[in-house]
């Protein structure tokens, strides 16, 4: 599987978005991560699809929205129309998971479900052929900087063995040492916030990123 490095807008400077999200353009990034919270499913509220269609018009880069929102299914077509590639949802959430999905894929998206670290990884099964990727959280969704859950790799490995070929996403404490771990479990696309846009040289963490967890499985 191809290794894909994901930063996530959470860590990035807010008042300067145009300039952070050059350091992780085409070339460096595979992915742009956007963390959309309601401020009901978890305890925090960050942006919506305005934001989201804003960033747009200065990146390339394709965006991956994780919606962390209890009604996913109402607010779907916001971010289809706002430039979404991949939208994730949680197996959590209030919405009807065949209907949500339904929509994503109508809309011209790729679809990808996300559990979090207590939910078993068997509650996305029966919808793998249909999702082009699942997002195992690696910390309770909500809030960055996070520290990694170990806990949560042997739902990487079971996914991994269960279905080989599907782009297996974690999110949460994702550092230069932790992506071997994920990797090694069978992750492949990482997001990454703090371990990126804090770091003084983006475009190299990015790059240490892929390295290490290309590495951990050579």
């Amino acid at each position: 599987m191809d290794i894909k490095i994901s930063p996530s807008v959470l860590a990035a400077d807010y008042a300067n978005l145009a300039s952070e999200l050059e350091k992780c353009s085409v070339g460096k990034a595979d992915l742009i991560h956007f963390d959309i919270m309601d401020g009901h499913f978890v305890n925090n509220i960050s942006i919506g699809a305005p934001v989201v269609a804003a960033i747009k018009k200065v990146c390339k880069v394709p965006f991956d929205v994780h919606l962390m929102i209890s009604d996913p299914y109402r607010y779907a077509d916001d971010f289809i129309k706002a430039g979404a590639d991949i939208i994730t949802f949680h197996t959590e959430s209030d919405s009807d998971t065949d209907k949500i999905i339904d929509k994503i894929l109508s809309g011209g998206c790729k679809a990808s479900l996300a559990v979090k670290p207590a939910t078993p990884i068997e509650d996305v099964y029966k919808y793998l052929d249909r999702l082009s990727m699942v997002l195992v959280m690696t910390v309770e969704p909500g809030f960055g900087g996070q520290s990694f859950m170990e806990s949560t790799l042997p739902k990487i490995k079971a996914l991994r063995q269960k279905c080989p070929d599907i782009d297996i996403q974690v999110d949460g404490g994702v550092n230069a040492e932790t992506v071997k771990l994920a990797s090694k479990a069978g992750a492949n696309v990482f997001v990454a916030g703090s371990a990126v846009f804090k770091s003084d040289n983006p475009a190299s963490a990015i790059s240490l990123l892929r390295d290490n967890a290309l590495q951990a499985v050579l």
